[in-house]
């Protein structure tokens, strides 16, 4: 008899222990989820610019690291500088996995700021990762006559620049610059993307652009290489290597303010410029799925010809490190941030 009950509780434990086993095989993994699904990545802002590009080659590719191989397309979902985007992923997408959004790091911090129009708490979405840092650049048209730093601080009117609305870097980086370093410049928002600016700017109509120096490279590489346009100041902590020659930012800031609006306006932002994220609630075992495979995807061979090919970079950020560096923003000092409000929202 005590030998048949040393059976049974050991056949108790044995079938505890694989339930358990099966739970957090589950909790861990949801391989099976994926298969015959289609993931629908999202773009903040208009077709046929930097975001559009980089969204869109990554969607040709990212399926085959996902167990399943669902299908991904890619939708454009303009509005409000992002607002509208962000909101969605906030209030409306379903926390699946088969949602994915892409938009401007710039928004986490109009949310620290207080901006109107924010529905959404950058602290709960789940981050996948980002495929570059952007190192950002301010460039202004020749037909304007500003073709140097000396001729834009000394400018009569202000120059005009397009700007997606506040949260994006079109719009933050040059009032930051404003701000920091007494630049002539008049933003002028409500473009729903780098390919309606760069439009815009061909037409005269603006005169300027802050935007990621791949983005210039993707989609203004005809206007750079002829001259048409001019990279003119650079705000990153390191110049990159293909503008030696185009001034820095912080080398004209004279002030311990000016250099803090530039390291949080500009260099802390430049991390977290191109998040890819999900609703807040998704289940942790898909999260892990899609950072994994983000992570394989920036390393696939035909990804990086297609960037060669279209002149962008491919400069992995993790979701773990994406998480913390978009936490890290909800910890500036109050005082600056409410400088920074004064400065970023209109």
């Amino acid at each position: 008899m005590g030998g048949r009950m040393a059976m049974r509780l050991f056949l108790a434990v044995v079938l505890v222990w694989i339930g358990v086993a099966k739970f957090s095989f589950a909790a861990t993994n949801d391989d099976g989820f994926f298969r015959g699904k289609t993931i629908r990545l999202i773009v903040a802002f208009s077709a046929g610019g930097g975001y559009d590009t980089y969204s869109r080659t990554i969607a040709r590719h990212l399926g085959k690291y996902i167990p399943g191989n669902p299908s991904v397309v890619v939708d454009n979902m303009t509005g409000a500088g992002g607002f509208i985007h962000a909101n969605y992923m906030f209030k409306q997408a379903k926390p699946d996995g088969l949602t994915i959004g892409n938009n401007s790091g710039g928004l986490f911090l109009q949310q620290v700021m207080g901006a109107k129009g924010v529905e959404f708490d950058g602290r709960r979405f789940e981050y996948i990762g980002a495929p570059a840092v952007d190192h950002l650049v301010c460039a202004i048209a020749k037909a304007s006559g500003v073709t140097s730093m000396e001729r834009w601080f000394a400018a009569k009117e202000p120059v005009r620049f397009g700007g997606v609305g506040p949260g994006g870097f079109a719009s933050d980086l040059p009032r930051v610059l404003q701000a920091a370093l007494g630049l002539p410049v008049r933003v002028i928002d409500g473009y729903k993307g780098t390919s309606d600016i760069r439009l815009a700017t061909e037409s005269g109509e603006l005169a300027g652009s802050c935007l990621s120096w791949d983005s210039y490279k993707t989609t203004w590489r005809k206007q750079i290489d002829s001259g048409d346009v001019i990279p003119m100041i650079q705000a990153m902590p390191k110049k990159h290597p293909e503008l030696a020659n185009v001034a820095s930012a912080m080398d004209y800031a004279k002030t311990d303010e000016a250099k803090k609006l530039i390291k949080h306006g500009a260099y802390d932002l430049a991390y977290s410029a191109r998040p890819y994220f999900l609703a807040p609630g998704t289940p942790k075992a898909r999260v892990n799925i899609l950072r994994k495979a983000f992570a394989e995807v920036v390393k696939d061979a035909d990804l990086l010809a297609e960037a060669k090919k279209a002149n962008f970079v491919i400069e992995y950020v993790s979701g773990e490190e994406l998480e913390g560096i978009v936490h890290g923003l909800y910890k500036i000092d109050s005082a600056l941030a409410a400088r920074m409000k004064q400065i970023l929202v209109p």
